[in-house]
């Protein structure tokens, strides 16, 4: 998952410390701007085998509902290039691949070289190879030419990313004038009633279960705080319209557990 340098306020911008240094947070913790990268890449290292089971047990399994609904009410044709960062273990840019057909081009790109040659190799065990291209690399400072891709994705990895102004504003550089940006990550729960069981889930149920199935506590505490530290709705999409998209919206699924934000390269 990607992760760059910087953040806004409670939701981002980098805090000046008591000694003067640039601090941001990492879950809940305040931590220097300049470690985060490497704090989030432990976790990810640790998790990249078990991301799949990380995300049934944060989700209940229903992110691969959500992961289907977001690729097929994407904005993508047969022939098109498309970037899908933090991509993972490969869940989205396979879904993508139906899409773009055998003449369009998918760029998997992640910061976690772990995570990185997790989904290469699945893709490669589903028998996907022809049409991929896989780039390590940060959000902060795409290594594209502008104008590059018709989409650009990204998939739980933006609340990972440390100035997510950067990141959103390297992913307009890259797109082409009419091309789609699309976020799909935990937002914030709308239903008031469900807001207890939502907290109980994230920060009881699923730490025990990560230490259980994973062995590993300490990184799943973390991804439900970096849940809570994520800008809500309509805070993310201001900041897409601040980097210079047009036509930013977004869609609450299950009541705000995720959302999945849109805009476009005008």
């Amino acid at each position: 998952m990607n992760n760059v340098n910087g953040d806004d306020n409670e939701h981002g911008n980098d805090r000046h410390g008591n000694d003067g240094h640039d601090t941001t947070h990492f879950g809940f913790r305040e931590v220097p701007t300049g470690q985060k990268q490497k704090l989030v890449g432990e976790v990810f290292s640790s998790v990249a085998g078990k991301y799949d089971l990380m995300n049934d047990l944060m989700s209940l399994g229903i992110h691969r509902v959500w992961k289907r609904y977001f690729v097929a009410t994407a904005q993508v044709r047969p022939g098109d290039r498309v970037l899908d960062l933090a991509g993972g273990t490969g869940d989205i840019a396979a879904l993508l691949k139906d899409r773009v057909g055998d003449t369009g081009q998918i760029v998997l790109g992640d910061i976690n070289a772990g995570m990185l040659t997790v989904g290469r190799d699945r893709m490669t065990d589903r028998g996907n190879v022809r049409g991929f291209e896989y780039v390590q690399l940060n959000a902060e400072a795409l290594p594209f030419p502008d104008a590059s891709f018709d989409l650009v994705t990204i998939a739980f990895g933006l609340r990972n990313v440390t100035d997510k102004a950067a990141g959103l504003r390297e992913m307009l550089r890259v797109l082409k004038v009419g091309g789609q940006a699309r976020v799909l990550e935990f937002s914030e729960v709308k239903a008031d009633w469900f807001k207890p069981i939502y907290d109980f889930h994230s920060f009881k149920v699923l730490p025990h279960l990560g230490k259980l199935f994973a062995g590993d506590s300490d990184s799943y505490q973390y991804l439900a705080e970096s849940i809570r530290q994520h800008p809500p709705q309509d805070e993310l999409k201001a900041m897409m319209q601040t980097a210079g998209f047009a036509r930013c919206d977004y869609k609450n699924l299950n009541a705000g557990i995720v959302a999945i934000h849109t805009g476009y390269k005008a």
